[in-house]
């Protein structure tokens, strides 16, 4: 789908669709009152009659009798006049995509639901309506089938916005589109055809072309520089782990920041065997390592003033005579040992590795992005990140990214008095506790030691990373969790802001 701008003459314009938002009260938003007149019936009325009520994202089609250019009108709810932000106008694009049926021509003016700040509301509907377009269906018959058949949206801002602001900013809205997309493409995709080595393929096609290089180490690479993480969780399995390194360098970069994915193209739990049930979604146990890729494929495209490195520590965790055994010990990229109870408890593991070579660069910061553990999940359902960071400004940093972002975030503490649960008989750790509570605490702790005291935090996806049905602007499948509120994140560090 493409999305462009508009000015006040597209209203009136032929399309197949005119979407306008109304709040909460029935009044309507910015540019749409001359529309709604246009059709010579009184709205708060017919608005009743339908049972509509202006709550965000709340949709309403009606037939324009000939009365306007366009066939139909979309009517869509806004919520509450001083609630209106970023978010809301993402819901609402949203809404705009589910309910445009056939339409292949829409012009909307939600955008100006938000006077504020244009080029923000112009992001917001740009990025929203790309991400509710997408669908992953390469392995279907007929890939189109669903596909909602909007191949257009034109965007009419407020009058006397700055046009080189609000052309950005609809390019804007493309890449982390594009980004969210790529990281959903590679979470969405079958194990059976996305091992370690398709991820580091992946990575180098992806930068291809931008200001980003690639440097991938194989299982004898790993083996020989003491990577025993890596090494490992993969050792089990016939497609050997990967260490993909991404580095992005731009002139005049404000500081450097290191990001770190969980890259499990499948989770079996290895000896410690998953029941049937857990495997069913563990090609995604990959998503954090797609998140990293996919922040560090946008950076170039938005010209982000911050030097990123971006690492994607990705195995299998098979069960076979040569896997892991519960009880080994493995030595850590930075020398400590770690006591392995649980395989199934790996992800810790790989990420480790990667933790503690991007700390020895000394970065400003290093953010962790996995699905982790499943007892985030209880503690926080499946639309928040658990946040744990040893840095209060930089956790503050990350939550207003994620609010910023649209990306529900909540912080955990990190219990010191916790860190004795991973104290072992016979090596420095071990990688589980010693029971099953606090387990996503425990796990953060573990990450912590392979950090060298560097300001750290670490985001749990586990939840948030796939969406069970269709919600917002993102549908059922992978979400792409992580990659807007790292690109909202890293924007405002290189703006200084």
């Amino acid at each position: 789908m493409e999305v462009g701008l508009g000015a006040a003459e597209a209203l009136t314009a032929p399309a197949d669709l005119l979407a306008l938002g109304v709040f909460a009260d029935l009044e309507p938003a910015g540019g749409a009152e001359q529309a709604l007149e246009a059709l010579g019936t009184p709205l708060r009325p017919l608005l009743e009659s339908r049972g509509f009520t202006g709550k965000t994202g709340e949709a309403l089609a009606l037939s324009t009798l000939g009365r306007l250019p366009t066939a139909t009108l979309l009517l869509i709810g806004l919520g509450d006049h001083d609630k209106v932000d970023g978010e809301v106008l993402r819901r609402a694009a949203g809404a705009l995509v589910r309910g445009a049926g056939g339409a292949k021509q829409a012009v909307t003016t939600l955008a100006q639901a938000l006077p504020g700040d244009q080029a923000a509301a112009v992001r917001a509907v740009a990025e929203a309506a790309l991400l509710a377009a997408y669908r992953f269906d390469k392995y279907k018959a007929d890939g189109n089938g669903k596909r909602p058949a909007l191949e257009r949206l034109v965007i009419v801002p407020a009058g006397g916005a700055d046009e080189a602001a609000l052309q950005a900013a609809v390019a804007a809205g493309r890449v982390r589109a594009a980004a969210t997309n790529l990281a959903r493409d590679l979470s969405n995709e079958p194990a059976n055809n996305l091992h370690p080595a398709d991820m580091a393929a992946a990575a180098e096609r992806a930068v291809e072309g931008k200001q980003v290089r690639v440097s991938v180490k194989d299982e004898a690479e790993l083996a020989a520089e003491g990577f025993g993480g890596i090494v490992g969780v993969g050792q089990g399995a016939s497609s050997p782990p990967r260490l993909v390194e991404l580095r992005y360098e731009p002139e005049g970069a404000r500081g450097h920041v290191v990001l770190v994915g969980k890259g499990i193209t499948f989770d079996s739990g290895g000896l410690s065997l998953k029941p049937a049930d857990g495997m069913i979604t563990m090609k995604t146990d990959m998503s954090g390592a797609a998140a990293v890729l996919a922040v560090m494929s946008a950076l170039d495209d938005l010209g982000v003033k911050v030097a990123v490195t971006g690492y994607l520590a990705t195995a299998e965790n098979m069960p076979s005579g040569t896997a892991t055994r519960p009880g080994d010990v493995l030595t850590m990229k930075n020398g400590k040992t770690v006591e392995v109870l649980n395989t199934d408890a790996e992800g810790r593991l790989v990420m480790a590795d990667a933790l503690a070579l991007g700390s020895t660069a000394a970065p400003d910061a290093i953010v962790d992005v996995a699905t982790l553990t499943g007892a985030c999940m209880v503690a926080l359902g499946k639309r928040y990140t658990g946040l744990m960071s040893n840095d209060d400004a930089l956790a503050g940093e990350l939550l207003e990214a994620a609010g910023e972002a649209g990306e529900r975030a909540w912080r955990l503490p990190l219990p010191e008095e916790y860190r004795k649960d991973l104290d072992s008989e016979v090596a420095d750790l071990k990688n589980v506790g010693s029971d099953r509570y606090g387990g996503a605490l425990t796990a953060g702790l573990f990450l912590q030691e392979f950090v060298d005291g560097r300001p750290w935090a670490h985001l749990d996806i586990a939840g948030p990373a796939r969406a069970d049905s269709d919600e917002g602007y993102l549908g059922k499948g992978s979400t792409g969790a992580a990659v807007r509120t790292l690109l909202t994140w890293l924007a405002a560090r290189g703006s200084g802001d």
